[in-house]
C-alpha cells in the first residue's frame, strides 16, 4: 500500500506514471467516456482547513471515477474536539477506502497515514502541497513547457516552494527560486531536495532577487504571500515582499512564450499584477481545472497499489 504524502516518496518513473494516467482520464472525460475506474469505492476528505478548490476537484473527481466523496471538517467530527489522530485514522480508514486531508502541521498527516490502513492523500500541509505540482506538471505538459523547462518561482519560501523543489529534484528540472531575505525555504527540505537533485541532474539554485529567477525561464509561478493562518503577519510581509510582485516588466525578462503559473486564491497586485493574472488566465484556469485531472490519476494510481 502507497500513501501520496510528498513527491519525495516517489521515483521519477512513479511520478509520470500517474501524470500520464491522469492525462488519459483527463481525455475520457472530456470526450465523455466515464470509466469506473473506482466503482463504489469511499473518499473519507478531513479538512482543517478549508479550500475551494480541493473539495471540489476531489469530490467531483472521485463521483467521476464511480465512487462517493465524504466532507469531514475538523467542526464535525471528533478531531475538532481533541480526538487523537492516530485514533481517527484507525476508525476512518476502516471505513472508506482512501483519505484525503488538508491540515496545518505536515507531522498530523504522517501520523494520520502511520495508522491507516488505506491510502492516505496530502491535500495541503505547511509544509508541502505535492497535488498541485502533479497539477502544474500537468498543465506544463498541455502547455509545451515540459521539454528541458527553465522554471522560476518567486515569493515565499513555503509549501509551495518545497513542492516544486520536490518536483524538479526528481525530474531532473531546472528551478531557480527567489525569496526575500528571512522567508527561504525549509534548510531540511532544501538538503534533502539536493540530494535528489544530484542523482537525476537537476540544476537549483536560490537568490533573492527575482529578476536573476526570471532571466530567460520557461515558467513563471508564484504564491500568495500571506497562506492561511499567517493573516497577522500580513503587513510585516507585505513590506518583506515589496519587489516581488509579478508583473508585466518582471515577465519581460522571461522567454517571449513563457507561461505564468498560480495555484489559487490570487491576490491582485500582491503577488502578481491584475495585467498580468489576466494576460495568463487561460493558462491559470487550465491549471486550475486540472487540479481534477491529476488527482483522478493519482486516486486511481494508490488505488491499484492498495494490495501491492
Amino acid at each position: 500500500m502507497r500513501h501520496f504524502l510528498t513527491l519525495k516518496d516517489f521515483s521519477k518513473d512513479e511520478i509520470l506514471e500517474m501524470i500520464t494516467l491522469a492525462q488519459k482520464i483527463k481525455t475520457q472525460t472530456k470526450s465523455k467516456k466515464i470509466v469506473p475506474y473506482m466503482e463504489r469505492q469511499t473518499l473519507g476528505m478531513i479538512f482543517e482547513k478549508s479550500s475551494t478548490r480541493t473539495r471540489v476537484s476531489f469530490e467531483t473527481g472521485i463521483y467521476q471515477l464511480g465512487g462517493i466523496g465524504l466532507f469531514l471538517s475538523s467542526n464535525d467530527i471528533q478531531l475538532g474536539r481533541g480526538e487523537p489522530m492516530k485514533d481517527t485514522a484507525r476508525v476512518i480508514s476502516r471505513m472508506v477506502d482512501m483519505v484525503m486531508i488538508r491540515t496545518f502541521e505536515h507531522t498530523k498527516l504522517e501520523e494520520f497515514a502511520q495508522y491507516s490502513k488505506v491510502p492516505v492523500i496530502n491535500g495541503l500541509t505547511d509544509s508541502y502541497h505535492p497535488v498541485q505540482l502533479m497539477t502544474d506538471y500537468l498543465t506544463m505538459i498541455e502547455f509545451g513547457k515540459d521539454k528541458n523547462p527553465v522554471i522560476a518561482y518567486i515569493g515565499d519560501g513555503n509549501n509551495m516552494a518545497h513542492s516544486w523543489l520536490m518536483l524538479c529534484a526528481k525530474l531532473g528540472l531546472e528551478l531557480r527560486i527567489a525569496t526575500p531575505k528571512g522567508y527561504e525555504c525549509d534548510k531540511l527540505i532544501v538538503k534533502e531536495a539536493l540530494a535528489f537533485a544530484k542523482e537525476s541532474h537537476a540544476k537549483i539554485s536560490f537568490s533573492n532577487d527575482p529578476k536573476i529567477a526570471v532571466k530567460d525561464c520557461d515558467v513563471v509561478t508564484t504564491d500568495t504571500w500571506v497562506s492561511m493562518g499567517q493573516e497577522e503577519e500580513k503587513e510585516v510581509r507585505m513590506k518583506a515582499f515589496e519587489g516581488y510582485m509579478v508583473d508585466e516588466p518582471l515577465m519581460s525578462l522571461a522567454k517571449d512564450d513563457a507561461i505564468f503559473l498560480h495555484c489559487l486564491p490570487a491576490y491582485r497586485e500582491y503577488e502578481v499584477s491584475e495585467e498580468t493574472f489576466e494576460k495568463h488566465a487561460e493558462v491559470i484556469f487550465t491549471e486550475a481545472e486540472n487540479r481534477l485531472h491529476a488527482q483522478k490519476g493519482i486516486m486511481v494510481w494508490l488505488e491499484g497499489k492498495q494490495n501491492g
